[in-house]
């Protein structure tokens, strides 16, 4: 008896000095395993004679239970200890303000494009808009593209299969569509309100939305957005379009240093027909507006072709307008320095709150664009 009772002093001093889980886990082993030095005692039982076995059963039964129950304590002392730790590391304090809520941000293309509107809405524009789906009287016949044009085919424009009228149907690949809605005189009513109806000149519009083509890499997406510009009026001529770039892209760009020259072009609408470029440095890793010894084309323009007005109802004769089309992505990626313009369309909320904009600032041309 004297053995057990060394035996459980001895056990009961390891288990009240275990300070973590394991080592409990280690004390249980060792003496209440397979190869335990209690289990060890109950196994010697079988070797005893019935008397002995009559008064040293009850003794070691009496052990194993009694470190059992100790190992118990001990165990949940020890995971209540552990408890208070993670309470107290992970207390939160209802005292203190709460974290502030992340805001949206307005994407940097609908920014653009509401700085644009802002801009040419100072200069007298009014904003017409149109349906994303086009027929081919809109989108090509009415704009003067002639029938075997590549624009027309299935690896420029995104074709929709021929409703039961017959006609094909696409995404339209410009926002010029609109300008025909815009001077095209009709007693047919529009299919929504918001879709541009046709007009007497003077007409002086702009055109913001979306456009699709089948073209994508580092400067081209699949869709993207554009701003026309169109003005019918007498007298019209290539002086009034040159002033109304160069304005807004001084405005634009804000600063009074732009040089820009014109280029002959082809557009099928127009005729003259000019690319517009300018002048920038690109030796560093942005693209700077009004320095430098560099060339970058910015947008189309020209001289609304005859026989377009011929199409919208207009005698030529006797009005003349100016066109113009620019990429409001790739305007924005200039004037923000974004490297790749597929990064506006993908989706990515670390881009978007790195170059998001304040929705409590909309541009004006009063307080900033920007």
């Amino acid at each position: 008896m004297t053995d057990l009772l060394a035996l459980e002093t001895d056990l009961g001093a390891q288990i009240a000095a275990a300070s973590d889980a394991n080592g409990l886990e280690a004390l249980r082993v060792a003496a209440l395993g397979k190869s335990g030095s209690i289990s060890g005692l109950l196994k010697s039982l079988g070797s005893m004679s019935p008397d002995e076995r009559r008064e040293a059963g009850p003794a070691i039964n009496g052990l194993r239970d009694r470190v059992a129950a100790q190992l118990a304590a001990r165990k949940a002392a020890l995971d209540a200890a552990e408890l208070d730790l993670r309470l107290a590391a992970e207390r939160v304090d209802l005292s203190l303000p709460a974290p502030p809520r992340r805001k949206g941000s307005v994407h940097p293309t609908m920014q653009t494009m509401d700085e644009m509107v802002a801009i040419f809405a100072e200069m007298g524009f009014d904003v017409a808009e149109g349906p994303d789906i086009e027929d081919d009287f809109h989108n090509f016949t009415a704009l003067n593209f002639p029938p075997k044009h590549p624009a027309r085919e299935m690896h420029d424009t995104f074709f929709f299969n021929p409703g039961p009228d017959g006609e094909r149907r696409l995404l339209r690949t410009h926002t010029s569509p609109v300008q025909v809605r815009a001077m095209q005189k009709t007693n047919t009513p529009p299919a929504a309100p918001w879709i541009a109806q046709g007009r007497e000149p003077p007409i002086r519009i702009i055109v913001p939305g979306r456009t699709y083509r089948k073209d994508s890499d580092q400067t081209h997406t699949p869709m993207f957005h554009q701003v026309e510009g169109l003005v019918i009026d007498k007298g019209i001529h290539m002086g009034h379009l040159k002033w109304t770039l160069e304005t807004f892209i001084s405005r634009f760009f804000e600063t009074g240093a732009v040089t820009t020259r014109f280029r002959p072009h082809h557009f099928p609408f127009t005729e003259p027909s000019a690319e517009m470029d300018v002048q920038c440095d690109r030796s560093g890793a942005e693209v700077k507006i009004g320095e430098g010894s560099d060339w970058l084309e910015i947008l189309g323009c020209g001289m609304v072709h005859p026989n377009v007005l011929r199409s919208c109802g207009i005698d030529p004769d006797i009005y003349q307008g100016f066109a113009f089309g620019m990429g409001v992505d790739r305007l924005g990626t200039l004037k923000y320095g974004m490297p790749d313009l597929r990064d506006m369309f993908a989706g990515d909320t670390r881009w978007l709150a790195h170059y998001g904009f304040s929705a409590f600032a909309a541009p004006n041309p009063a307080s900033g664009l920007s």
